[in-house]
């Protein structure tokens, strides 16, 4: 089975208070070094008060660019937390900054890491997930006499009609999952006895929401 592109649903700030101390980890999606660099910046100017800005973040359809900063926190604490905790959920193409206004109570080594850990997962939890799904769209030329049954069919397997045009016949498209367009091939060439003209058209990145097992 292969596994799925998950990414945050939306961008989103959290805030958890632990001992006094405020952390305040704001989530992004991002496609680029350049965009979560932005990020940060925006957020270190929006905190330039606070006593750090923390971020980790991973981008790439496999995590080639994967970066993370302790800002300031003993070394270890804060930034590789906050990474394994994106990498804990199979994020892809999302930024973690945690900003920590200090509250005079030292956490130690453990406290620390338990924290900024806590702070992303809190946040992933309320930003929600969602499976980023790559589809095609099929163009199914049909007959108008066999029109109502391939509806009936592309209803039941539960595929989305992007749209008909009609003409000599009817040109239905549709999308399709790319892992799924042999095995939709041969059902229909089977289920309409090779009646159909069928071409591949382009693609898109379909996002479906995603609940953990």
């Amino acid at each position: 089975m292969t596994t799925p592109f998950l990414t945050i649903a939306q961008d989103t700030t959290n805030e958890i208070i632990i001992k006094k101390s405020r952390f305040i980890c704001s989530l992004f999606r991002v496609e680029s070094e350049e965009q979560a660099q932005a990020a940060i910046t925006k957020i270190n100017k929006l905190h330039r008060k606070a006593a750090h800005n923390c971020f980790a973040y991973l981008i790439g359809d496999h995590d080639q660019i994967q970066r993370e900063s302790d800002n300031g926190e003993p070394s270890g604490t804060a930034g590789v937390p906050m990474l394994e905790a994106l990498k804990a959920n199979q994020l892809h193409n999302v930024l973690a900054v945690v900003t920590r206004y200090f509250g005079g109570i030292k956490l130690g080594a453990g406290g620390l890491i338990r924290a900024y850990s806590n702070s992303v997962s809190q946040a992933i939890e309320q930003a929600g997930l969602v499976e980023r799904v790559e589809q095609a769209i099929l163009k199914i030329d049909v007959a108008y006499s066999l029109h109502d049954s391939l509806l009936y069919y592309l209803k039941q397997a539960n595929l989305e009609i992007a749209e008909e045009e009609y003409g000599a016949s009817v040109i239905v498209s549709v999308y399709v999952d790319e892992s799924q367009i042999e095995e939709l091939l041969n059902q229909l060439t089977e289920r309409f006895n090779d009646q159909l003209t069928i071409k591949k058209g382009p693609t898109r990145i379909h996002e479906l929401p995603y609940q953990k097992q």
